[in-house]
């Protein structure tokens, strides 16, 4: 007879049996959710629904709109896709998980897609959905997964785990199909009930799912074609080099071919700025270029490294930061929480900016604010006068907002989008999300430049990503130019500094789950040590020795 224990569920103490698992538990907790339970933490940590309770513990259930349960449940749903393509058109090829496309994630085919294909594959998933398949976790030994990996034809997933130096791994089955995901998972195919795919074209669709942003619904797919764009520039360029996952930069490294890479990657972006800052001094036209992208997107480098190629033809660039523009800080709107929203649209002095770029294209002399932020208040130290040869650099996460500077002529003005886009995956099944590419970035410089520790970086995060999903993404697309700001070879440097912060973080710490996932994510590359990189490289403002300082 099985012993009984008390455990905790949401603070409330009730008696169960010892043994039993949290997906046998959550069932009892299902209609107190708003979707289906995904995960739970056991004791602050996060377990997936089939591990079992042995003991007194505080348990936490979750629903996708929790950010980690998120990440799981979007796992879950590549893991399904994948089978049930394989399932249907094994024998024409495979899909490829490539990156995220306006709240959905791109996957690309390997065989030609029709959208009769795609309604098949949904359906198929619908059918694995509505059965209630198992995905079983199964600890095995590494060797013999990279052996079953190489047999089943699979070799970069086989190179993945030959990089690693765990005895044991693991695998999750479903049906008679293993694979390797790098997330907790799903316990069984029920939960992943809330999809679409939406087909973009004959090489590939979006897997459409709620975000923690979406308040519950399936967003509506909105292309943005520039964007998509410079990803499939990017993604050409690396097929050109043979580096599409982790795998293949490791094999780079290895071989001693990484300072080779370095320089054709820092080349190429670059030349691009060279070439655009040509267009614009041949253009005689553009007066104002504006800057904008997300957190760590590389800002300050790039239009520096623009102010001084623009320089060497002849022009003489000006640079201005929105941030100096800033309203009084008792001005300043406050957000649901009652702190500052220096993220919102309001928090700029509209007025004042739009006022003063007028003047100084009208050629006339203006008062320039810097913002005193230990103060709250605009101090006016400094004027400015744009003569024939200047050009002004507008940075700013506003400077793609239509409403900025909307009675200056647009054949006066250019438009700039930064992105840093993650160019390579894990693997075919598992993808390396932007947005963790740029925290490490930010967790990095935060730490080197402003004294912050890791846990201050993750703090602020949540805030910083709702005011990037309100203020700039929806504005990329008022972009003349979307540049990609993001290199392939940057995860094997940042490791070397991000680690050591990284495990600073410790478990009774809220945001040790967060640490842990990048740890792991980090682990997977070869260290690179910086002397490689270049002091002209963006990656130096977040690592230091940056010529742009």
């Amino acid at each position: 007879m099985l012993e009984n224990i008390k455990v905790y569920v949401d603070l409330k103490e009730i008696t169960i049996k010892k043994g039993i698992s949290l997906l046998e538990l959550s069932k009892m907790y299902d209609n107190m959710y708003l979707h289906k339970i995904i995960i739970a933490k056991v004791d602050g940590e996060y377990h997936e629904l089939n591990d079992t309770i042995n003991k007194t513990c505080h348990i936490e259930f979750f629903d996708l709109s929790d950010k980690f349960a998120n990440r799981v449940y979007l796992n879950g749903l590549v893991y399904l896709t994948n089978y049930c393509f394989k399932e249907l058109f094994g024998n024409k090829g495979y899909l490829n998980t490539k990156h995220s496309a306006d709240k959905g994630l791109y996957m690309e085919s390997t065989c030609h897609l029709t959208r009769e294909m795609l309604q098949d594959l949904e359906c198929k998933m619908n059918e694995i959905v509505k059965n209630n398949l198992k995905i079983h976790k199964v600890t095995i030994l590494r060797d013999d997964a990279i052996n079953y990996f190489k047999e089943t034809g699979d070799v970069k997933k086989a190179g993945l785990l030959e990089y690693m130096t765990n005895t044991y791994v693991n695998l999750y089955r479903m049906g008679n199909s293993y694979n390797y995901m790098f997330s907790l998972m799903p316990s069984e195919t029920s939960c992943l009930d809330e999809f679409k795919l939406t087909y973009l074209n004959e090489d590939g669709f979006i897997l459409r799912y709620p975000t923690i942003y979406s308040e519950g619904e399936i967003p509506r797919y909105k292309h943005h074609a520039k964007l998509f764009e410079v990803f499939n520039d990017s993604k050409e360029i690396c097929k050109l080099m043979n580096l599409e996952t982790s795998v293949d930069l490791n094999n780079k490294i290895v071989e001693g071919k990484i300072g080779d890479l370095i320089k054709i990657t820092e080349s190429l972006y670059t030349n691009k700025l060279l070439n655009l800052a040509k267009e614009i001094s041949n253009s005689k036209k553009v007066k104002i270029i504006l800057i904008s992208g997300p957190s760590s997107s590389g800002k300050t480098t790039t239009t520096k490294k623009l102010a001084m190629y623009l320089g060497s033809f002849g022009l003489k660039p000006k640079v201005i930061s929105m941030d100096d523009f800033f309203v009084e800080r008792e001005d300043t709107p406050k957000n649901e929480f009652g702190q500052y929203d220096f993220e919102c649209l309001e928090a700029i002095d509209h007025e004042l900016f739009n006022t003063t770029m007028d003047k100084l294209l009208k050629g006339e002399e203006v008062d320039l604010p810097m913002f005193n932020f230990i103060t709250g208040k605009k101090e006016f130290k400094e004027k400015m006068k744009l003569n024939k040869e200047d050009i002004l650099l507008i940075e700013g996460i506003h400077c793609l907002n239509p409403t900025i500077l909307e009675n200056i002529d647009n054949s006066k003005k250019l438009k700039i989008y930064l992105s840093a886009l993650t160019e390579i995956n894990i693997d075919e099944d598992n993808r390396i999300s932007t947005t963790d590419n740029r925290l490490i970035r930010r967790m990095i410089r935060d730490y080197y430049t402003r004294g912050y520790d890791p846990s201050e970086t993750l703090e602020v995060w949540d805030n910083v990503r709702l005011g990037e999903e309100k203020y700039i993404f929806p504005n990329q697309d008022e972009a003349d130019i979307t540049i990609n700001t993001g290199f392939v070879y940057e995860f094997p440097v940042l490791k070397v500094y991000a680690l050591p912060l990284l495990y600073t973080i410790k478990k009774d710490s809220p945001y040790y789950e967060d640490a842990k996932r990048l740890i792991r994510l980090l682990e997977i590359f070869l260290p690179v040590p910086s002397e490689h990189v270049p002091n002209d490289s963006i990656l130096r403002e977040f690592i230091g020795g940056s010529y742009f300082k």
